[in-house]
């Protein structure tokens, strides 16, 4: 079962100030993270470790500051085993590109940890902001 809808929003707005470390310690460490799209960012991440450094690190090299994800909306938790957390990022590039980018992670729970997620976003914003600003 999921947490309740306030504490998933609790859980997930340490990522609103970039306090990954304190956001992470409810993902499992196997967890089955997929990123879905045709960008250089999508695919199974088989662990919190390799979705961290394959997206969060590589994503915070191109920003002038580290990635902020604002919650938006949360739905299910409760009694339910799944939840969709709604983000919204309005980041700027290190070549001044505006980085506004959506996503829904559809997270599935055991107690307070997500042990899987599939990650909604805007692939081709993702794409560009790669290839534009990565060296």
């Amino acid at each position: 079962m999921a947490p309740s809808r306030p504490d998933i929003e609790l859980i997930f707005n340490h990522l609103a100030s970039a306090q990954y470390e304190q956001f992470f310690e409810h993902v499992a460490e196997n967890v089955q993270w997929t990123v879905m799209g045709t960008h250089p960012l999508s695919g199974l991440y088989a662990s919190r470790t390799a979705f961290v450094d394959g997206t969060i690190k590589r994503l915070n090299a191109i920003f002038k500051e580290p990635i902020q994800l604002k919650v938006r909306n949360v739905i299910g938790g409760d009694d339910q085993e799944w939840s969709v957390t709604e983000l919204a990022a309005d980041a700027v590039c290190k070549n001044g590109m505006d980085f506004k980018n959506r996503y829904a992670w559809v997270c599935r729970w055991e107690g307070d940890s997500i042990v899987e997620v599939r990650a909604y976003l805007d692939s081709e914003l993702v794409k560009r902001a790669l290839e534009t600003n990565e060296n």
